[in-house]
Formats: C-alpha cells, sequence, structure tokens
C-alpha cells in the first residue's frame, strides 16, 4: 500500500492548528480570570500540554504576582515533571523577557527544557516586543506566533492600545431615552436606566483602572463613583472642576476610592492636580494617566466632557443604556458617528456597543 505523503503531512498540519487553536483559546478563559486584578499588566493564561493532555494550566492571578507562565509550570504535578521536556507550552501573550517585578518568563521555559512554545501575539511593550520569542528560539525552542491573533489583541484591547497609542484605552458610557434625550432641562438628576443596569455599571467599574466626570456631573447627581455592586477594586475617580466650584463634602472627596480633581485654581487638597483647561486639556489629562501606568478610564459624563471626547475622536469604545422612559425634551444624548457591534436586552432596557474604527 502507498501512502501519500502530501496528504498525510496536510492532514498532520490541520490537525495540529486545530490543537493550538482549542490550547490558545483555553488561553483566554484563563487569561479573563485576571480581569480587574493585573492592570496594569495585561491578561495572561497558559496551558502546558504533553500528548493531548492538559499536564498544567495557570493564569496571572494578581499584579505584582507570579505570571501565567510560571503558575502553569508550578501547576503541573510532582509525577508529570518529567514531561515538560516533551510538553507544549500555549500562551496567549509573548512570554517576557526582561526583570519586572517577577523574573523573565522565558528563561523559565529555557530553564525547563520546554521543547515547543505556541504564542497567540506578541507584546507590545518595548521592554519584550519581540525579545522573548527571540529568546526562546535562541535556546532551540520551536516557536509558533500568531494563532488567533486578533482574538488575542482584543483580550488586551487595553494594555495594546495603551502601548501603540501612549494613551489609556477610553470607554464612553451613558444613558439615553426612547426619544434620544440624556437629560431633561432642569438640570437635575433623573433616572433612566434600570437596575441590572445600574449593577453591570458597577461590574464595569471593577475591571477599569479610573473613571471620570465633570463639574455639573459631580454637583448634581453627587455620584460615588464606586463599584457598591459587585465586588471588586473601586477605579481611580477623576474629576474635572475648573475653579473648585465643588464642596469638599460631596463624596468625590471620600475616602471610598482615590480621587485626582483637576483644576486651574490654587491646589488646596492632596487630590487637587492643576491643569490649563484650554484646548489641551484631554491630551494633558491622559498624558498624566499615561506616566502613571493608568490603561483604561470609563467616561461616565456629563454630556459636554462625553462630546469633547468624541470632537477630538479620543474614543474607544462607547456603552450606551436605552431606557424605557420618555423625555419628550431636555437635553439631546450625544451622537455617535458608528453603528453598534453589539445590542443585547437587559430587561427593559437595551444596552448596545460601538467600537472606534477610525
Amino acid at each position: 500500500m502507498t501512502i501519500d505523503c502530501g496528504l498525510w503531512t496536510k492532514k498532520q498540519t490541520v490537525i495540529m492548528q486545530n490543537q493550538n487553536v482549542k490550547y490558545i483559546q483555553r488561553c483566554f478563559e484563563l487569561a479573563v480570570k485576571g480581569m480587574g486584578n493585573v492592570a496594569p499588566n495585561p491578561l495572561v493564561g497558559s496551558v502546558i500540554v504533553h500528548q493531548g493532555r492538559i499536564i498544567g494550566e495557570g493564569y496571572h492571578e494578581l499584579y505584582g504576582t507570579h505570571h501565567a507562565e510560571v503558575n502553569a509550570v508550578n501547576s503541573v504535578k510532582e509525577k508529570d515533571r518529567h514531561l515538560l521536556k516533551e510538553a507544549t507550552l500555549y500562551v496567549n501573550l509573548e512570554p517576557c523577557a526582561h526583570f519586572g517585578r517577577t523574573p523573565p518568563c522565558a528563561d523559565l521555559i529555557v530553564k525547563h527544557q520546554i521543547p515547543n512554545v505556541v504564542i497567540a501575539c506578541q507584546d507590545p511593550f518595548e521592554k519584550v516586543a519581540g525579545k522573548g520569542i527571540q529568546k526562546l528560539k535562541d535556546a532551540g525552542i520551536n516557536v509558533t506566533l500568531g494563532v488567533l491573533e486578533k482574538e488575542a489583541q482584543e483580550l488586551n484591547k487595553r494594555f495594546f492600545t495603551f502601548f501603540i497609542k501612549k494613551r489609556p484605552y477610553i470607554i464612553l458610557k451613558w444613558a439615553q431615552t426612547q426619544d434620544g434625550f440624556f437629560a431633561k432641562k432642569d438640570g437635575q438628576q433623573h433616572w433612566i436606566s434600570n437596575k441590572i443596569a445600574k449593577r453591570l455599571t458597577h461590574k464595569w467599574r471593577t475591571e477599569e483602572q479610573a473613571i471620570m466626570v465633570g463639574t455639573h456631573t459631580a454637583k448634581v447627581d453627587n455620584p460615588q463613583l464606586t463599584a457598591r455592586l459587585w465586588k471588586g477594586q473601586n477605579p481611580l475617580r477623576i474629576v474635572l472642576d475648573k475653579n473648585l466650584r465643588l464642596k469638599d463634602d460631596l463624596h468625590i472627596y471620600d475616602e471610598n476610592a482615590p480621587t485626582w480633581v483637576f483644576t486651574e485654581g490654587t491646589p488646596r487638597l492632596p487630590q487637587h492636580r492643576q491643569a490649563t483647561f484650554n484646548d489641551e486639556l484631554l491630551e494633558h489629562i491622559l498624558m498624566e494617566l499615561f506616566k502613571q501606568n493608568i490603561q483604561s478610564v470609563i467616561v461616565e459624563g456629563g454630556k459636554t466632557l462625553l462630546e469633547s471626547f468624541l470632537a477630538k475622536d479620543l474614543w474607544d469604545e462607547a456603552r450606551i443604556f436605552t431606557g424605557n422612559v420618555y423625555f419628550r425634551d431636555g437635553i439631546q444624548a450625544p451622537k455617535l458617528p458608528s453603528v453598534p457591534i453589539h445590542r443585547t436586552t437587559l430587561g427593559d432596557n437595551l444596552l448596545t456597543i460601538h467600537r472606534n474604527t477610525t
């Protein structure tokens, strides 16, 4: 019997590609478990496989602690440790090659003589950016790069935006009525979205590093801007208060979360940060956040602040709740230049997600 070597090779290649996809997807599932706990580090999961059997897996659980590859190696049982020299390590982001809070993961892989490494995408951070891959190759390790690359970049969209655009990932969020109004003309608070939307909003707050509002929103709504309805960390609160008109007894000055108040006035509290309120104000704030390793911001209003981000094209995503109410008249909600990429119902509310593709 004659075996067609070409067909056999093609079949084996397809099998290997399918396995690579399967285990990189598992890396994604592990990585998201670190959401809200690892920033400014990326979300990373890792799986170690020997002959179709997972012998170890782990993810980056908390900023400053072991990375995913270390946790995956440490999870391998003693009786399976010898299999590392015949295994394949899967990871959704290039292993680090530099000393930070922890030693380089690339060195760990080389140390354990793991012969095959499959990586979803290269790290954009300049201290890594291909250096981890090269270190593995120099050690004779077989490296496969680019498996589910776009999905991997999407998973770490905050991390990639931060290092490529040199600013945080910006999420605009607001609620509007069925007839497209943001608020009533009296300027007072009128609740539009439902309790499900409110709880989801608090979950989002645990996933981002900062949250921003303008003077009017802070004064009229007196929001706490914390994640009271969801377990997780509170974001840094950022408030714009040009002339320091906000009273010190507002929620933004309580001790439930750290706060920055940008002002042109003379700073009188530790929270105050001087800024010139001109055309470059938003760029200045985002640069300050970049310097402080803040990789994501939710902008919750008011309308002037939201439209300022839209006008300057300084946004990446918009999340809009449409409530089951009508105002008939009032302040029009901001207009987006894009169509939603996602829609979902939350009780009697509609949530639409938009992406900036420019």
